[in-house]
């Protein structure tokens, strides 16, 4: 019996992965005079100001104007500036590895709303619109998106999508790891900063590549669409739409012969792309996904895993975070977040660890708050948890799966890995000063098999999301914390116990922050 041949998804996350021996080659000296801009502009189209929308002031003045300037300015706004002498660093809501911002986001509007018809880009660092074109395009969206339901009844959509250059400037190749995962980022307060301002987000990761780049006029050598977002009203009656499966499978990949350094990205890009020859096909596949409306998300695929007779098991208590003021606590969570860059070695307590799965992966015990209970994930069946624990209060040390399902820790090594964290995170001090170190890694195997070259954009974005949620429940209870993107895969399998076939997605490290 033969060996299968690798997806290209597959091959790209072998060819990109960081080794030891190799990271020295793969770390090319960085040419400073060829770094992209991280802001897009457009010298012509009328643009709209959202800044007054922002002050107090305006609270009782243009109310949908002032909610969607809201939800962009807690999606993807600047929330600080470091005055470096050359020229500043504008950091926004949502993180993004090496400050690179790869993603843009445009709104898609139909007649019948407060904004007339056309395609608007949001300008970043303005906080403004720019109109980039005046017409009617909904049509369009929805034959792109195959006639998805959420944008039956909708007005308004954004789609997101990512400038590939700007991230593999640095990162090369692997930068497509990390632009997903900046989207997933970026997505996660976007469905946050709907619910906030009564808006309910509905993602949309299966539509034609090629007829949404048509539809934004974009270089897909350069940019492309990755995620689209319905934004149903609540304050109109017929917009709170029921919550819909969101992602279809493309094509698999094996005959992709040799492909250069340098080009590994957009060719793996072009492979995940959904074309209209698939269509059918992918519907067939979509049959198997999971409603985001699940009551549990992510729900555990196999809620025996690991549940070994002699290893620990610790039952979390559902420790909810309780947003006040009618949720200006989350919002200004949100603005106020930052990556932190050193901890203090200290350790946190059992509560604020449960606080944070909790928040991350139960929502449905945040509906007193107002909160969605069903987020906006693609299919996070598909992503599972491990968590390598070195200080905290009453739990031993060891790496422990977290079962979701069952809001349980399941011990399934039994040392202290600081050291090993230390070195598996490209020796970032990070690694081996948390308290905790959260691993998000999926069997990619399994989850091509459902949807294809697709599945590696989902699981990323996914992930990247569930680390927001991580990242701001953390904000909230006064500990640091930063994700991380660049590690030593084989190593981080090593470390964990899990066989070659477990891809790993992400790292969130938590601590006290020095």
């Amino acid at each position: 019996m033969g060996v299968q041949p690798l997806s290209l998804a597959q091959h790209y996350h072998e060819r990109t992965k960081y080794a030891p021996e190799s990271l020295a080659q793969q770390a090319a000296p960085l040419d400073f005079s060829r770094q992209p801009n991280p802001f897009k502009t457009y010298p012509f189209g009328h643009s709209f100001s959202l800044k007054p929308f922002l002050e107090p002031a305006k609270e009782t003045a243009h109310p949908y104007w002032r909610r969607l300037s809201r939800l962009l300015y807690c999606s993807y706004g600047i929330t600080g500036v470091v005055p470096y002498p050359d020229q500043p660093f504008y950091m926004r809501a949502a993180p993004s590895a090496g400050g690179l911002y790869p993603a843009e986001i445009y709104l898609l509007t139909r007649n019948d709303t407060a904004i007339p018809a056309g395609i608007y880009n949001y300008q970043v660092k303005d906080h403004a619109l720019v109109q980039v074109w005046q017409s009617y395009f909904w049509s369009a969206l929805q034959a792109a998106c195959l006639w998805h339901p959420a944008l039956e009844r909708t007005h308004i959509a954004l789609i997101v999508t990512a400038v590939f250059y700007r991230s593999a400037w640095r990162y090369g190749d692997r930068a497509y790891r990390r632009i997903c995962l900046d989207l997933g980022h970026l997505l996660g307060n976007v469905e946050l900063a709907a619910n906030i301002n009564d808006f309910r987000a509905h993602f949309i990761g299966g539509f034609v590549d090629a007829q949404m780049n048509e539809l934004l006029y974009l270089d897909p050598e350069q940019e492309g669409v990755l995620a689209v977002v319905a934004l149903a009203n609540l304050l109109e009656v017929g917009e709170n739409l029921s919550t819909f499966p969101s992602v279809l499978a493309s094509a698999t990949c094996y005959d992709y012969g040799a492909i250069a350094s340098g080009e590994l990205l957009k060719a793996y890009h072009r492979a995940s792309a959904l074309v209209n020859s698939e269509i059918i096909y992918s519907m067939a596949k979509a049959e198997t996904t999971v409603a985001k409306g699940s009551t549990e998300v992510p729900a555990e695929p196999a809620p025996r895993k690991y549940n070994f007779p002699f290893g620990l098991r610790v039952s979390l208590n559902k420790t909810i975070i309780h947003w006040q003021d009618n949720l200006a606590a989350l919002e200004q969570t949100i603005l106020q977040r930052r990556s932190t860059r050193r901890y203090s070695g200290q350790g946190i307590e059992m509560d604020q660890l449960a606080a944070l799965l909790t928040f991350a992966y139960h929502p449905q015990d945040y509906r007193e708050q107002g909160l969605d209970e069903a987020p906006s994930f693609f299919d996070p069946t598909l992503v599972e948890t491990f968590i390598a624990v070195t200080r905290v209060r009453d739990l031993e040390e060891g790496c422990y799966y977290y079962a979701v399902a069952e809001h349980e820790l399941r011990q399934i090594r039994f040392k202290n890995f600081q050291e090993q964290l230390h070195f598996l995170c490209l020796n970032q001090d990070l690694g081996r000063d948390a308290a905790v170190v959260i691993f998000h890694t999926a069997n990619l195997e399994r989850a091509i098999a459902r949807y294809g070259e697709r599945a590696y954009r989902y699981l990323h974005m996914d992930a990247g999301h569930l680390g927001q949620r991580l990242n701001l429940a953390a904000t909230a209870l006064g500990l640091g914390v930063s994700g991380i993107g660049g590690f030593f895969d084989d190593q981080v399998n090593d470390l964990l116990g899990i066989p070659p076939t477990e891809a790993v997605l992400y790292i969130t490290t938590v601590g006290k922050a020095a």
